[in-house]
């Protein structure tokens, strides 16, 4: 998701929110690269996995890094 998300941030205006849907779960590596991707660019980026939603918005994801 981390390269679908930077082909995401590239090919959109700044600001956009993102959508990332996958049919696996989130890894803890992908999910800390995540928080800080949307601090970086200021972005809310949404990441759909096999078992939830993970909203992420200034660092912080949705599911209080619980899952």
């Amino acid at each position: 998701e981390k390269l679908a998300i930077a082909f995401g941030i590239i090919n959109t205006a700044p600001r956009t929110p993102l959508l990332i849907t996958k049919n696996i779960r989130i890894c803890p590596d992908c999910h800390n690269a995540v928080k800080f991707i949307s601090k970086i660019t200021c972005r809310e980026i949404a990441v759909r996995d096999a078992s939830q939603f993970h909203h992420f918005k200034d660092g912080l994801c949705s599911c209080s890094d619980y899952w």
